[in-house]
């Protein structure tokens, strides 16, 4: 038996299907790749101390996929982490092929799925997924196919949970009369809010609400996007906290659903959006923030 993660969560835990706690800030792993997120990154050893940091910051929520490389994150995962914490969830993603860097097609045969599932399971050491997300829908094939394929998989006990990824309200419904879905992942951030209304469906019926792209691609981190209260002074000024950390504290305290991913290749980043879980942003600084993005 592995030891759990060390640190307390200074954000909060929510349960994703009702019984995997996780603390409300995770790490998502497409960054650990190279150029195009295809291949392995330049500094393998720094992915490695990545890993195993957040590890040792709190994080128990890992976010990866077969995409990411392909497996390229997967191996790094194992190779740094396996055996894993008691506590840590690893969640991976299957739906999307990769031809080249850059390049995405959704495939959403069953028989591909199956494959994928297969190989994330290798990959990462697991017996089982504590959540399997379909990473895109594939227009071409019926969605309850789709679906129906990934609680057959949950039924023989290689997913534990089910979750989509860039889904709307529609879609989601629509694959839960399927089967049961745990969590949604979709771009959301401060400056991007068009999913608000799958955010409000997942509070209601008690989904998770993964955001990927939490920062944008760094775009809310620079200096000049640091948001400024009603009186002209800057957000976090006071506390020397960063755009970056702002950003973070803004989506742990827009919603308890929420579950930031952000993604960074290097271990001082990392430290920077952990620490984010410890900000509490006043009632003026939320909704100057809320108006500004």
């Amino acid at each position: 038996m592995t030891q759990p993660t060390s640190q307390p969560p200074a954000g909060g835990t929510l349960r994703i299907g009702g019984d995997l706690s996780v603390n409300r800030l995770g790490y998502g792993a497409m960054r650990l790749t190279g150029p195009g997120i295809w291949g392995d990154p330049a500094d393998p050893a720094e992915a490695v101390r990545v890993l195993r940091r957040a590890v040792e910051l709190g994080v128990n929520f890992i976010d990866t996929a077969d995409a990411y490389g392909p497996f390229t994150s997967d191996l790094l995962i194992k190779k740094a982490l396996h055996p894993y914490p008691d506590d840590l969830v690893i969640a991976t993603k299957v739906g999307l092929a990769r031809p080249g860097p850059d390049d995405w097609r959704p495939i959403g045969r069953p028989e591909y799925l199956r494959q994928q599932v297969e190989l994330n399971l290798r990959h990462l050491g697991l017996d089982s997924i504590p959540l399997l997300q379909l990473h895109r829908i594939d227009p071409a094939v019926p969605l309850e196919d789709q679906v129906g394929e990934l609680a057959e998989l949950r039924a023989e006990g290689k997913i534990r949970h089910i979750g989509l990824s860039e889904v709307t309200v529609e879609e989601l419904e629509k694959a839960r009369t399927v089967t049961p879905i745990a969590s949604v992942q979709n771009l959301y951030n401060l400056a991007e809010r068009k999913y608000e209304d799958v955010l409000r469906h997942a509070e209601l019926h008690g989904l998770a609400f993964i955001a990927w792209f939490p920062l944008a691609m760094g775009q809310l981190a620079t200096p000049d996007s640091a948001p400024v209260a009603g009186d002209g002074t800057a957000v976090g000024e006071a506390s020397g906290a960063t755009p970056a950390q702002l950003a973070l504290a803004w989506l742990l305290r827009h919603s308890p659903v929420l579950l930031p991913i952000p993604g960074t290749s290097s271990v001082a980043h990392l430290e920077e959006n952990v620490a984010s879980a410890a900000i509490r942003l006043s009632e003026q600084e939320y909704k100057s923030m809320t108006a500004a993005g």
